[in-house]
């Protein structure tokens, strides 16, 4: 009799690889959102249009050979525009997002292993960040600080800080609370309790056993957080508190663009879709995570 063959043992993160493969839209969006993410990153090097060409001989024209995407009303080319503004974009959500991670997941570890007053204290602080009024607030603090800190890192690094820090702040609260019912649930856990009977400190504990195994939704919100971050940047943007003019972030475009769509609709279509991809493909792809590393699931 032919001895019974074993197939090899399949790592937690191949499983979840196989289940996220059978999301098709997720793969699907996490293709665009790649293509995307690599045209803004490598695309500047190839289209070597300037951004700030001006030429009033092609202004407000629409897409032709010469420009793909058509000119904005100093002539300049929106092609070249919308893949530097790209990066500055993609890069606030990114930013973003590792601060939101980072608050929420020390808050909610903090708590979660914590306990009693700490505990109490610290979702009493989240439910006060939860209840203020967002944007206001996003726009009176930009108000009140965006020209010292200009003044002392450059116009386009101190918005951006000022931008990431901001709307990382105002977006920990759901990543605390993830962090903080996945560390209620865990630290009671065999393992968890075997590796406290063999002497380990509460720090090996958190960094070692808990942690890593409360992952799975702290990624997931981290991929909304991005799409969150990217969604506020081009809000300010718009509202012409974000980066300053000559800096053509994808909701700068849009803003400049307000007074003309009438006669020049490509001017925010363009931008306006590059956002509506890169949030959707982010959100889908959240998505396809959240089925993939659902410990629930059994497909």
């Amino acid at each position: 009799m032919a001895p019974e063959t074993r197939r090899p043992p399949i790592s937690p993160w191949q499983d979840a690889w196989r289940r996220f493969r059978k999301h098709r839209l997720a793969v699907v969006c996490s293709g665009i959102l790649i293509t995307l993410i690599v045209a803004v990153l490598v695309g500047p090097f190839f289209y070597r249009v300037p951004i700030d060409g001006i030429d009033f001989s092609v202004r407000l024209q629409g897409p032709s050979w010469d420009h793909p995407l058509g000119t904005d009303d100093l002539g300049q080319d929106l092609l070249a525009r919308i893949l530097y503004g790209g990066r500055i974009s993609l890069a606030v959500g990114f930013a973003a997002m590792f601060v939101a991670v980072f608050v929420g997941v020390l808050v909610g570890s903090v708590a979660g292993m914590a306990g009693g007053k700490t505990d109490a204290a610290l979702m009493w602080l989240t439910d006060l960040f939860l209840s203020l009024p967002q944007l206001p607030l996003l726009l009176l603090i930009i108000y009140l600080f965006r020209d010292s800190l200009t003044g002392m890192v450059g116009p386009e690094m101190g918005v951006f800080i000022l931008i990431v820090t901001i709307i990382g702040l105002f977006n920990w609260m759901q990543v605390a609370r993830l962090v903080r019912a996945q560390f209620f649930s865990l630290r009671e856990k065999e393992f968890v309790e075997a590796a406290r009977a063999l002497g380990a400190s509460r720090f090996r504990l958190v960094w070692k056993h808990i942690l890593p195994n409360a992952l799975g939704p702290v990624i997931v919100a981290a991929t909304i957080d991005v799409a969150a971050a990217i969604i506020a940047e081009s809000t300010l943007s718009f509202l012409g508190l974000g980066f300053p003019p000559d800096i053509p972030t994808w909701g700068r475009l849009l803003f400049d663009a307000k007074d003309n769509l009438d006669f020049a609709p490509h001017w925010a279509l363009f931008p306006g879709l590059a956002i509506f991809l890169t949030v959707l493909s982010i959100n889908f792809v959240g998505d396809g995570l959240r089925d993939a590393l659902d410990p629930r699931r059994v497909k």
